[in-house]
């Protein structure tokens, strides 16, 4: 033990030495050079845009001939230049996606986001946006896409465990956040968190974050935010090139090997994109011990391809699948305490093509059609290590124990969509759009149960062993169409932008009649009308009207300072699984509620923002109220067995429009280039949570005050090292049902070099420590269950990336 706490100590002093080494190469500069490295805190070199002259790309923190200001701090407004039009994955760079935009010291607001449906800079939006780019995964340990979310402010990190993870913006949970890949949504069960986990890292291009409801582009959900996951796609260049990319890594907390590998290669008018992973982790190590049942292996694969039939015409197909197997599930509210729940498997398909034309006229610049096909695919194994006796009428003792269920759940998305963008004048620009997307929920259970009755002798007299089949959800369906629009205007000489949008949608439910159990199989025998079956839902057919605006003002005080101000009404349909489900946990049941309204939200934001050549700062206050909210009470639900038994009861509990919320809180993030190559971080965020139909009522889930303070030195010849301090405060203001976690400081450390060239190959290492000392906390908004709640430990990573081909 003393041994390795020497060695620990001693590679953190050496990379503590780092910054010495650093500011010893950098004075050996000379006087030209220092002056040009310095005289551009904020400069960088971008990729992802269309073919430009001059263009070009540089290696990860070094520089290059041109290329558009775009400064970036910890990756949070990244550094893009331009991004691909619409939605959809990134396809059209005269430079390769391995490429790591760099220099890393400041970013400007330069980055263009295309979340909103067309592409602009973040400082041109009045939203309240954050960004991570693929330079920031790659110097992180990044698990999931959710893992480096967690460093922004006001977006927070939850989920059921290592593997399964999930993200809260401002308060608002996934249920009320929409989630897109390449702008297609991710529509899976909302009991169980995963949509962030079936990502691969390897493969994120960006992610866009819109927090708050600011846009009515994306219809129903969008109450808390929109997270746009943009993937890494092929690349259009003047003449032929081939190149690929290596990336292998590990980290100590789970002894996680990844591996991955991409190839490009295209053109002038085309480009093909493949790429594929495998990741294996362990159980997690945690300071009070392994975390049990916190294993995963995950591979991926991807493919995309461009294609200009004409000029101003442009094809994009991609598909992507994402399989993981023997996923440990730890937490998750919708199983038993002692229960031990494991994906066996758990995969996402997409499907994805597009078709846009470009400048058709000076008024109609673009016209652009989208389709997906998405499917999620669930198959849980989970032993419930739960016995329950009862003392029959004779003396005899019946054992029931519950020995294996698995759930399995189908959740296929389909989608089109139909934009225009119009160019009314120079300060003037319209969008109008038509959608039409449904999803389909199959779902199925297995229920194995032992029955014994033992006399008071202890022997067993009878044995029965019984197989239920169930269907949790009934086949349902949600169709939606909506209308949208969006207007841009500039005034005042282009001081003021003016953002305003809305939408209708149209949404239809259907479902099949549900029952509790489908049939029965005894020691063999199989039932399919048995005596105890009953009805728990009836076939239904509902259609509702629901209608979203939003309006957005940003006023630039001068060329460095602005304000803005963002009003929105949003709404979210209840899911399939709310309005649906039928969980009998045997001593009280939870059921959806078919009778369910949407939720509506009314929100404001506003904000101050600065882009200094030295300093950053994003700044913002938001309240957003919500009535009709969707909450479990206490009720009853009432059954016979047959056409002629007396009515049974059991406690349950129902989803209900009863509640009425209330959240407000602010967020921030400065970046503060003080002295030449340094640059310090500082960030922080508080939401408060009250339901407003009960006295002095918390809201669940709600994360605690929180912030970061960071400090980086970028050597612009070698890499750069970056520390940074993560604290949350004791969360005590709790729901019903929840416990107070207590504070916590957390501290960090990431290392990166440069690319350097091995003949024809390019090499890169990354590598870093997290939770330097080994400090024990509890996330507030995590789930695990049993005796280990706690998060990971100390954290060894090492990132190794190899480069071939063109440049």
């Amino acid at each position: 033990m003393i041994k390795s706490k020497t060695s620990l100590l001693t590679a953190i002093f050496l990379v503590a030495l780092l910054p010495v080494a650093f500011a010893q190469e950098s004075n050996t500069k000379t006087n030209d050079q220092t002056d040009k490295s310095y005289a551009q805190p904020g400069k960088s070199y971008a990729h992802n845009g269309n073919i430009r002259s001059g263009s070009s790309a540089g290696n990860s923190n070094g520089s290059n001939s041109s290329g558009s200001n775009a400064g970036n701090s910890n990756g949070s407004n990244g550094n893009i230049s331009s991004a691909s039009n619409g939605s959809g994955s990134s396809a059209s760079s005269g430079v390769p996606e391995q490429v790591v935009d760099q220099p890393d010291t400041l970013k400007l607001g330069e980055v263009v986001v295309s979340v909103l449906k067309v592409d602009r800079k973040i400082k041109e939006l009045p939203a309240s946006i954050n960004i991570v780019t693929s330079a920031v995964y790659q110097k992180r340990s990044s698990l999931t896409i959710s893992n480096v979310l967690n460093s922004q402010p006001g977006i927070s990190m939850g989920g059921d465990g290592i593997w399964a993870t999930s993200i809260n913006i401002r308060g608002m949970g996934e249920s009320r956040l929409v989630t897109l890949i390449d702008g297609n949504r991710v529509e899976t069960a909302t009991d169980l968190t995963a949509s962030m986990s079936m990502i691969d890292v390897n493969d994120v291009e960006r992610v866009e974050v819109i927090k708050g409801a600011q846009s009515s582009l994306y219809g129903t959900g969008a109450m808390g935010g929109i997270v746009n996951i943009i993937t890494k796609g092929g690349y259009f260049a003047d003449k032929l090139y081939v190149s690929s990319s290596v990336i292998s890594g590990y980290a100590s907390a789970n002894s996680l090997f990844s591996g991955y590998t991409s190839v490009n290669t295209g053109s002038q008018k085309w480009y093909l994109s493949l790429s594929g992973t495998y990741t294996n982790a362990g159980d997690m190590r945690t300071p009070a011990g392994v975390l049990p049942n916190s294993q995963f292996t995950t591979n991926n694969f991807r493919t995309s391809v461009g294609v200009k039939p004409f000029a101003n015409h442009l094809l994009k197909v991609q598909y992507q699948r994402n399989r993981s197997t023997n996923v440990g599930i730890p937490g998750g509210d919708a199983f038993p305490l002692t229960a031990e729940a494991t994906y066996t498997n758990i995969s996402r398909d997409l499907f994805a093509a597009s078709y846009e034309i470009t400048k058709i006229s000076q008024v109609f610049t673009s016209l652009k059609m989208s389709y997906f096909n998405q499917y999620i695919d669930r198959d849980v194994s989970l032993i419930p290590n739960t016995v329950v006796q009862a003392t029959l009428p004779n003396g005899n003792t019946q054992r029931t124990e519950p020995t294996l269920m698995t759930p399995t759940g189908e959740h296929l998305t389909n989608g089109v969509q139909l934009q225009g963008t119009f160019k009314i004048s120079d300060n003037d620009v319209l969008i109008m759009g038509a959608d039409l997307w449904g999803r389909k929920l199959t779902t199925g259970r297995q229920r194995y149960i032992t029955v014994k009755v033992i006399n008071p002798a202890g022997t067993t007299l009878v044995t029965n062993n019984i197989e239920r089949g169930e269907t949790p959800i009934p086949e349902s369906r949600s169709n939606n169409a909506g209308l949208f629009i969006q207007n841009e205007n500039y005034l005042l000489d282009k001081r003021l932008t003016i953002i305003t949008g809305a939408r209708v949608d149209g949404v239809q439910i259907t479902n099949k009649k549900g029952y509790d159990v489908d049939y029965l199989i005894v020691n063999g025998v199989r039932n399919d009308s048995p005596s105890t079956q009953r009805v728990t839902f009836d076939a239904g057919n509902e259609r509702s009207v629901s209608w979203s605006a939003n309006g957005g003002l940003l006023y630039k005080l001068n060329s460095t300072t602005d304000l803005s101000l963002n009003v929105a009404r949003s709404f979210r349909a209840p899911s399939l699984e709310e309005r649906f489900k039928y969980i009998d946990l045997g001593s009280y049941v939870r059921l959806g509620n078919p009778a369910l309204m949407p939720e509506k939200g009314y929100s404001a934001d506003m904000g101050v923002r600065v882009w200094r050549n030295n300093l950053t700062l994003q700044a913002g206050l938001y309240v957003n109220s919500i009535t009709n909210m969707i909450a479990e009470t206490p009720g009853e639900f009432t059954y016979t067995l047959t056409s002629t038994s007396a009515p049974y009861t059991l406690p349950a509990f129902i989803n209900s429009n009863i509640a009425k919320a209330l959240l407000y809180g602010f967020d921030f993030q400065l970046d503060y280039n003080f002295y030449r190559n340094w640059t310090m971080m500082l960030s922080g965020a508080y939401v408060r949570g009250k339901n407003i139909g009960e006295e002095d009522a918390n809201l669940p889930m709600m994360p605690p005050l929180n912030g970061a303070l960071g400090v980086r030195y970028t050597s612009y010849k070698l890499g750069s090292v970056e520390l940074l301090l993560t604290a949350a405060a004791r969360q005590d203001k709790i729901a019903t049902g929840e416990s107070e976690t207590a504070g916590y400081c957390r501290l960090d450390l990431a290392f990166n070099t440069n690319e350097f060239k091995l003949g024809t190959t390019r090499l890169q290492l990354f590598a870093g420590i997290d939770n330097i000392t080994d400090t024990r906390y509890t996330n507030h908004l995590s789930t695990n269950r049993g005796d280990i709640s706690i998060e990971p430990g100390r954290n060894l990573f090492l990132r190794i990336r190899l480069s071939f081909g063109s440049v």
